[in-house]
């Protein structure tokens, strides 16, 4: 049975944020993208979800490759947004 690789992964607003992931996971491409820029191979990031396959791995990079920009900037926003919770948190705790 051949699989479609254009259903390997999905979008919903109301699932990680609208972000694109893995289907039937909570797999971010974006989480894929941060363990391959640090170094880990398709199959060692497969390792890290035992519930993923290796295919669905080696999809979510390809989107990036082909979408580099968009998953860039879409990372970028992750970043600021983590930073502007961890910001309110220390303010948060500050006042206590």
């Amino acid at each position: 049975m051949s699989v479609e690789i254009g259903n390997l992964l999905v979008k919903a607003p109301d699932i990680c944020g609208g972000r694109l992931r893995i289907d039937g996971t909570r797999i971010t491409v974006n989480q894929v993208v941060i363990w391959y820029k640090q170094g880990y191979s398709p199959e060692e990031i497969a390792d890290q979800y035992p519930h993923v396959e290796l295919s669905q791995v080696y999809t979510s990079l390809a989107y990036y490759h082909a979408n580099k920009e968009e998953v860039e900037a879409d990372l970028a926003d992750e970043k600021r947004e983590a930073n502007r919770l961890e910001q309110a948190q220390l303010r948060k705790s500050e006042q206590v």
